[in-house]
C-alpha cells in the first residue's frame, strides 16, 4: 500500500517510518512541519514538508501523491498549552483534519486519525469504543471535535485512541515517565510522583504496529491501541526503579492536587483493548517488556 504519515518527526512517526521501512513491502511518503529529521536514507522513502494547518499545502501533497491511506500523527499534545493557546490547539487538532478529510475525499484515501483518552472525564475509566466522550479540557475537546468531523464524513476512517505514550525517539527530543524517573533516581533528585491518576501506559513501537494492522486491514471505526497494564504513574515508578535497580528513598507518593497544572486531567482512564486483540490481532508489550525495550535503545 501507498502510506503517508503527518507528523513523522515525532515519536509516533518515527516508530511508524522504521516499522514500515523495515517490513519493506510497502510505499511510504514521510510528511511533517519542519524539515526532515528522520535517521533514514530517503531512497528508501519521500519526505515532503506539509504544515497540517495550511490547507493549500495539505491539499498539494495528498493530491501529489494519492495514498491509499493516510496515517495522521500530527497534533498539538501538550495539554497545558492547549489550554492557553486554543486558537493553536483548534488549529492543529481540529480544522487539520478538516482538511484531511476534504482531501482524502478527493483521493479516496482511507485517513487514520490518532485520539486520546483525555476526551474523557476519568470518572469511569477503564473506557471500551462505545464509552461516552465528556472532555474535561481544551485539549480533549480538540480531539473529540476532530472525531466527531470524521463520524459526520462520508470517507473511510478509522480512529485509533491511546494513552500515556512511552518510548525513544532518535533525537531524544522528548522525555517519559521511564527516562525521567530513571535520571531522576540515578542522580538522586527528589521527585513526587501521583498515585490517584490511573492510565494504560502504551510503548510507541506498540501504538505504530496497532496503526498498522488498522491501515494494512483498512478496518474501519473505532480502536483502542494502548499498552495492556492499568497503572499509577507512581507504580509506573516503581517499576522502572526496580527494573534499573534504583534507590527509591527520594521518591514519594502524591496526590494530583500537589500540582499546579493548567489543564484538568481525567483521574482514571484507561483503555480497553479487547476489540483490537480481536479483530486486528493486537498484542501489546506489558509495561515491564517496554522497559526493557527502551533499555535495548539506550545501548
Amino acid at each position: 500500500m501507498k502510506v503517508l504519515i503527518t507528523g513523522s518527526n515525532g515519536l509516533l512517526g518515527q516508530k511508524i517510518v522504521k516499522l514500515i521501512l523495515d517490513k519493506g513491502q510497502d510505499e511510504l511518503i514521510a510528511t511533517a512541519r519542519g524539515t526532515n529529521r528522520l535517521p533514514y536514507p530517503e531512497s528508501n522513502y519521500r519526505f515532503d514538508q506539509m504544515d497540517i494547518t495550511d490547507q493549500s499545502q495539505v491539499d498539494k501533497v495528498i493530491d501529489k501523491y494519492s495514498p491509499d491511506v493516510v496515517i495522521h500523527t500530527a497534533a498539538m499534545t501538550n495539554v497545558d498549552q492547549c489550554e492557553t493557546d486554543r486558537e493553536d490547539c483548534w488549529k492543529q487538532n481540529v480544522d487539520a483534519v478538516e482538511y484531511l478529510i476534504a482531501a482524502c475525499e478527493r483521493t479516496k484515501s482511507f485517513l487514520l486519525h490518532l485520539s486520546t483518552d483525555f476526551i474523557f472525564d476519568g470518572e469511569d475509566g477503564p473506557y471500551d469504543e462505545e464509552a461516552e466522550a465528556n472532555p474535561i479540557s481544551y485539549y480533549g475537546d480538540s480531539k473529540l471535535a476532530a472525531e466527531k468531523l470524521l463520524l459526520n464524513s462520508s470517507i473511510r476512517y478509522a480512529i485509533a485512541r491511546t494513552v500515556v505514550v512511552y518510548g525513544i525517539a532518535h533525537d531524544m527530543s522528548r522525555t517519559n515517565i521511564v527516562l525521567w524517573v530513571k535520571k531522576s533516581l540515578e542522580d538522586g533528585k527528589a521527585i513526587k510522583v501521583v498515585d490517584d491518576q490511573l492510565r494504560s501506559p502504551t510503548l510507541a513501537e506498540d501504538l505504530a504496529m496497532g496503526c498498522y494492522l488498522i491501515a494494512e486491514k483498512r478496518a474501519e471505526g473505532i480502536f483502542n491501541i494502548s499498552g495492556k497494564d492499568l497503572l499509577t504513574p507512581y507504580e509506573m515508578a516503581l517499576k522502572t526503579a526496580a527494573y534499573f535497580n534504583l534507590d527509591t528513598s527520594t521518591m514519594e507518593k502524591a496526590d494530583s492536587s500537589t500540582f499546579t497544572q493548567t489543564a484538568k486531567r481525567p483521574p482514571k482512564t484507561g483503555l480497553i483493548i479487547e476489540k483490537a486483540i480481536k479483530v486486528l490481532g493486537y498484542s501489546p508489550h506489558s509495561f515491564d517488556e517496554g522497559i526493557a525495550v527502551l533499555q535495548s535503545q539506550m545501548q
